[in-house]
């Protein structure tokens, strides 16, 4: 597939055009046009861009890429070493970040859900769904269930909260901004990547539950799934590499 074919199909079903983002998504640095051998990965870090090399990988496709806003532009250290192996063997990179969070089946915040076994009910943001577990769950096995799936040690709070959980919102990566707009929702449970210092605070003030889960592990599955598409439904090949990153 020719490398501006793979963006476009890439933008059309995770319709990119609708996003304001932080970073810009598609094809960030053009390599060779023909694509058939694909690395995915949670972050385009050098250790998954050094697989790819080692892959013989004509694209790389991420979650987190390069160019943000507000990063400076100079070219040096870390993103020349990044650049530098990218441009010298001729790979692509693709970046989706807002886009694939938010994607009605192969986002991030949907594949959190299966994972939770949660059925979505809505959206109190667009980037945070809510639902409801079909019987209420106790605070401890939600726990046990995201740390037995995710494969990590989950932070909880749930100093003034309920003794079940029912209904649910959750917003993957760095969403605990999030938090007091999920409480004042009126949900029983947060979960998110990240936490800070004011989310404490506000959790136990609020008296919901809080969850954080991980920012890398809660945001493996959108690209896991995006992966498992271009093959399934573009014949492409392409892995997942799962760079593992305990934050």
């Amino acid at each position: 597939m020719h490398n501006f074919r793979l963006e476009e199909i890439i933008n059309d079903e995770l319709k990119v055009s609708e996003f304001q983002d932080f970073a810009p998504n598609g094809l960030q640095v053009e390599g060779r046009p023909h694509v058939q051998k694909i690395v995915t990965g949670v972050t385009a870090c050098q250790a998954l861009l050094d697989k790819a090399v080692e892959m013989k990988a004509d694209a790389v496709i991420v979650h987190h890429g390069y160019f943000w806003k507000n990063e400076p532009s100079i070219i040096k250290g870390m993103k020349k070493n990044r650049l530098k192996t990218l441009l010298a063997n001729d790979i692509n990179l693709y970046g989706y970040h807002l886009p694939l969070d938010a994607h009605h089946k192969l986002g991030n915040n949907t594949q959190l859900a299966y994972i939770m076994g949660v059925q979505v009910n809505g959206q109190i943001d667009p980037l945070m769904p809510f639902g409801f577990f079909d019987q209420p769950i106790t605070p401890a096995e939600l726990t046990k269930r995201l740390e037995t799936r995710l494969d990590r040690k989950v932070l909880h709070c749930g100093d003034n909260a309920k003794d079940e959980i029912r209904q649910i919102a959750w917003c993957t990566g760095g969403g605990q901004g999030y938090i007091l707009q999920a409480a004042e929702f009126g949900v029983d449970a947060f979960v998110t990547g990240e936490v800070s210092e004011q989310t404490i605070h506000i959790a136990r003030e609020m008296g919901i539950h809080f969850y954080s889960a991980g920012h890398h592990a809660t945001e493996r599955y959108g690209i896991k799934a995006l992966t498992k598409w271009l093959v399934d439904e573009h014949g492409l090949d392409a892995v997942f590499i799962d760079i593992d990153n305990p934050a």
